[in-house]
């Protein structure tokens, strides 16, 4: 309950700064003086363009973060002696990831339409002649006036928004960084990225171009408002009713001066900007390192396994690493669960065939007659995982290939008895694992495999709750969706709600 309650209260504080981020900008341009004249020809669509552009900034600052995996590694490392309620929020940084970009995705559709009205404004004042306010604003830039007195893009009433949009910086990097991120976000859909991996990595990171877009976008300022100067001669409230008279000699009110929004966009990003791309030198600097293959099995149902040794290698139970194999492609990155144990002086992990670059890595290691193809790898990196032995008894849940993570775990268990580590807390570890993807039956050894279905979880969970009646029980999970949701609800159901009786935490392993 404490779990989702930090989990409830994080997602709340963040939900709460994206609405004070709108309210806030939103009253600001609202009620400023400044943009007194503005709000004649656009009405309140200024206020839900810029408010929208606000919380877009916010949220295009935080989308990097979560993947910026050495960072979590290292917020992991530093909070290992913090509760582990709050070093499990570290383990939802892709749903965090996810929820900014949807919430990115809610913001560019108000800025769009927001923009779409203020266009159409523009060209409507523009056009017309019945001598109002919004109409003498819209004509200013055409009177021999200073450079600075232009409020109205709309130069001449013949020119319509699509050459605007196409021929102005922000209206250029506007179709730009959203055709980039509507590609980004449909390439990232489960079932594209489950069946066609490949095209969800290359098109993510279109993400670079988001970025450069957002950062000049408000460079052109198309969007303007009243000078300081202007603002101390001729204050809206006090010349807007005699706009007529502006031209006047003897008029104590001059024509208003505009000056463009400047830009704000690069000054959110600029940080996680820099952050990130410390973290690529790093990765790409610990990715040249030499690996040497020592061993290479290939095990039943297309499973590779490939045990692997490089100089400054230092691994915990869980944790996963990236392959890259130049001979395969030479951007394509895949994160692997290491199936080895710290205690061995070697790393290793099982690719199983699931896609075209898994199943041309295993073709080449096939081929007996050419040399050994090379794998570069960047990690490793912390998960979930890595707090089973914080626990005194734990569950592992393994289905199909996702009992990669465990086989490092139960054979770091069997080093530490073997070696009789007085620190280990864990003494009891039960294993419920889905077979599905192997050869032969694992009791009988035929190929006539026993059916054993899903284990009965309530079952389970309650012999586990009645043996253990005052223990910490941490469930661990690499599997799917559906799996995890069934987990999740009996960890909560036979959690006791004194919290000095059994408590079940669950975990799952993200990606």
């Amino acid at each position: 309950m404490y779990l989702w309650m930090l989990k409830l209260g994080f997602y709340a504080t963040w939900l709460g700064l994206n609405v004070f981020l709108f309210v806030h900008a939103f009253l600001s341009y609202e009620k400023a003086d400044k943009y007194y004249y503005t709000r004649e020809i656009l009405g309140s669509t200024l206020a839900w363009a810029r408010a929208s552009a606000r919380c877009l900034n916010f949220n295009s600052m935080l989308i990097l973060l979560p993947v910026c995996r050495n960072l979590l590694s290292f917020l992991r490392g530093t909070c290992s002696f913090c509760r582990r309620t709050l070093r499990k929020q570290l383990d939802h940084n892709l749903t965090f990831h996810k929820l900014v970009a949807y919430m990115i995705c809610l913001h560019t559709a108000i800025h769009i339409i927001a923009h779409l009205f203020n266009f159409e404004r523009y060209s409507r004042s523009r056009q017309a002649t019945d001598g109002s306010l919004a109409s003498i604003l819209s004509t200013l830039s055409h009177q021999g006036k200073e450079e600075d007195s232009w409020l109205n893009p709309m130069q001449s009433p013949n020119m319509t928004v699509e050459y605007v949009t196409f021929t102005s910086i922000a209206g250029l990097t506007g179709v730009i960084i959203t055709i980039a991120l509507v590609l980004m976000v449909t390439s990232a859909m489960e079932f594209i990225r489950r069946s066609y991996f490949e095209v969800f990595w290359y098109t993510h990171h279109i993400f670079i171009i988001y970025f450069i877009g957002l950062g000049i976008h408000g460079i052109g300022g198309i969007v303007r408002g009243q000078t300081e100067e202007s603002l101390n001669e001729s204050h809206p409230h006090r010349c807007a009713e005699s706009f007529k008279q502006w031209d006047d000699h003897d008029s104590h009110c001059k024509h208003p001066r505009f000056e463009g929004l400047p830009a704000e966009s690069w000054k959110w990003i600029l940080a996680p900007g820099v952050l990130y791309i410390l973290e690529r030198i790093l990765r790409f600097y610990r990715s040249q390192q030499k690996v040497v293959i020592t061993k290479v099995v290939m095990h039943p149902s297309k499973v590779l396994e490939l045990q692997m040794i490089k100089r400054g290698f230092s691994m915990e139970v869980g944790q996963y690493i990236f392959v890259n194999c130049p001979s395969v492609s030479y951007l394509e990155w895949h994160p692997f669960t290491l199936t080895s144990a710290p205690e061995e002086d070697f790393f290793s992990v099982h690719i199983r065939a699931v896609g075209d670059w898994t199943e041309n890595l295993i073709r080449a290691f096939e081929q007996q007659c050419s040399p050994i193809p090379r794998i570069e790898v960047d990690g490793p990196f912390g998960t979930v995982s890595e707090d089973v032995f914080q626990y005194e008894v734990v569950v592992l849940v393994g289905a199909g290939i996702g009992v990669t993570p465990f086989a490092s775990i139960l054979k770091s268990i069997w080093y530490k008895f073997r070696h009789e580590d007085h620190n280990l807390k864990t003494q009891t570890a039960s294993h419920a694992t889905l077979n599905f993807d192997k050869a032969t039956d694992i009791l009988t050894g035929l190929k006539q495999k026993t059916s054993f279905g899903r284990p009965m979880w309530d079952n389970e969970f309650s012999t586990i709750a009645n043996a253990h009646p005052r223990s910490v029980v941490g469930v661990f999970l690499c599997g799917p969706q559906t799996l995890a949701k069934s987990l999740s609800k009996c960890c909560c159901q036979y959690s006791s709600l004194d919290p000095r009786k059994v408590q079940f935490y669950f975990n799952k392993e993200n990606f």
